[in-house]
């Protein structure tokens, strides 16, 4: 039977609807979901086998979730999932605020007039996704904003005594009532405001100036919270933390690949920049690397977390990077190149917190020096290791690469080459096709420059070669030379 075709209280017992607490719901679309093979949390990659079993144990322990991790966590968005474990429709008691259930109503309104309507008391179907409800904790949230507070334009327009509950306005957690309800950064939340919430998670009931309102309301309430925010603005006061059945703890990316899965997801590029600029696996690989250098760095204060969107928009720079030189060049294709990077020093700014030593360096230095770590990091998994100390007679792999740049006088790269151009400089290096096919034989073509830069950029990293980053260019040239221009 089609139940939102029913229109009335007396259509719904006639059909025999059973309603459900909104735990109960979630519990048995969990279960139903589990049973089938079906996915429960889409698009939230890397935490399968860790925080997604424990999100699922609460749900099924029809508990409270507090979900505590760093900032770029996914905590929001794994609360907002939830929504997908709800029945598509519910009814709700036509005009009532806090979303009565006709069978159990809990309002006075809904509860007087289905007294004076009996079964032809009308009804209407709520959809889940207007079953939501969201508050950022800040410290000028009042109680009268969550609980409710009296309303005295309502009293006069009614001609009501304040002794009477219907001058009460509701705030929101009344009036999310059946919904789920999350409260952002709960830490920030001020104490007294806490306090307030624990009949409500306990006991189900409201107290407003005085009124003791016996309103068994049925919610969800995910809470979200960021370690960080214990010590420096707050904390989430004991008897509340109790009265929270389950404390999930989130974490970032465990994997390159699983970093550049998310990363993939949520970037916005628009068609053109999907369409016309390739963007080689190397180069992905990096802008992720660049994000776990960060979250060891000695500059960068971990505590405050490296969200994941420090690779989002770190990616997104980079991709614009290289359509800005397409639209300067006024050239159809193009794809990216290792000297791009310096696009993403922004974003890298705009998302590290640095601790004092980081200040002194500065957020550009910082950033560089992220890339250049991340560039040394991953070398070793794609050319033969370079030892820091190595006897001056001994043979290497790169002999004939360094040996171009002892003969030769230097070699640059413009960042707004045409790329044309930039294949013909490249090309000259014949030692880098050399040693890029003997070492990396099966990488696409169209990879091969990208990783003639990564092999150039890696030598500079391990002090082979020098590099110097001009206004409008990256020059290289042999470690002695140019330490003998400079004297």
């Amino acid at each position: 039977m089609e139940y939102t075709q029913l229109q009335t209280l007396g259509d719904l017992k006639s059909a025999g609807y059973i309603s459900k607490n909104i735990k109960d719901e979630l519990r048995d679309n969990l279960s139903f979901k589990i049973k089938n093979n079906l996915p429960t949390f889409e698009g939230v990659h890397g935490y399968e086998h860790t925080v997604i079993p424990q999100l699922e144990r609460a749900i099924l322990s029809k508990h409270n979730i507090n979900l505590l991790g760093l900032r770029g966590q996914a905590k929001t968005r794994l609360a907002r999932q939830m929504l997908n474990l709800l029945d598509e429709y519910i009814p709700v008691v036509e005009g009532s605020e806090i979303n009565d259930d006709p069978l159990h109503p809990v309002s006075r309104y809904a509860i007087e007039l289905i007294q004076e309507k009996g079964d032809l008391t009308p009804i209407h179907w709520l959809h889940r996704s207007n079953r939501f409800a969201e508050k950022l904790a800040t410290p000028d949230v009042t109680v009268a904003d969550i609980i409710g507070d009296i309303d005295p334009i309502k009293a006069a327009n009614l001609k009501l005594s304040y002794a009477d509950d219907r001058v009460i306005h509701y705030g929101m957690i009344p009036r999310a009532n059946r919904c789920i309800f999350v409260i952002n950064e709960l830490p920030d939340l001020q104490a007294r405001i806490q306090v307030a919430l624990f009949n409500i998670l306990e006991e189900g009931d409201i107290q407003i100036r005085g009124f003791k309102l016996r309103m068994n309301l049925d919610m969800q309430f995910v809470f979200t919270a960021n370690p960080e925010d214990y010590t420096n603005r707050g904390s989430i006061i004991t008897p509340l933390k109790d009265r929270i059945g389950s404390q999930i703890l989130t974490h970032y990316p465990e994997t390159i690949s699983i970093a550049k899965t998310i990363t993939k997801q949520e970037a916005k590029l628009v068609d053109v920049q999907l369409k016309n600029i390739y963007v080689p696996e190397l180069a992905r690989d990096i802008i992720e690397q660049i994000a776990f250098e960060a979250r060891k760095s000695e500059y960068v204060d971990v505590k405050s977390g490296i969200s994941a969107r420090f690779s989002i928009t770190a990616f997104e720079n980079l991709v614009s990077t290289a359509e800005l030189r397409m639209l300067i060049n006024s050239e159809d294709k193009t794809s990216i190149r290792l000297s791009d990077f310096i696009g993403v020093i922004p974003a890298i700014n705009g998302k590290v917190e640095l601790v004092y030593e980081g200040e002194q360096e500065g957020a550009a230095s910082v950033a560089q020096l992220l890339i250049q770590n991340s560039i040394t990091t991953l070398f070793p998994k794609y050319f033969p290791k370079i030892e820091k100390l190595e006897h001056k007679d001994k043979e290497s792999p790169y002999d004939e690469i360094l040996l171009w740049f002892f003969d030769g006088t230097g070699f640059e790269l413009p960042y707004n080459m045409e790329t044309n151009a930039y294949n013909q400089q490249l090309g000259m290096i014949t030692s880098l096709d050399t040693f890029i096919n003997k070492y990396q034989p099966e990488i696409p073509e169209k990879d091969k420059n990208f990783f003639k830069e990564f092999l150039l950029w890696g030598l500079v990293e391990f002090k082979k070669l020098s590099k110097e980053q001009l206004n409008e260019s990256v020059a290289f040239s042999d470690v002695f030379r140019n330490y003998i221009n400079r004297i």
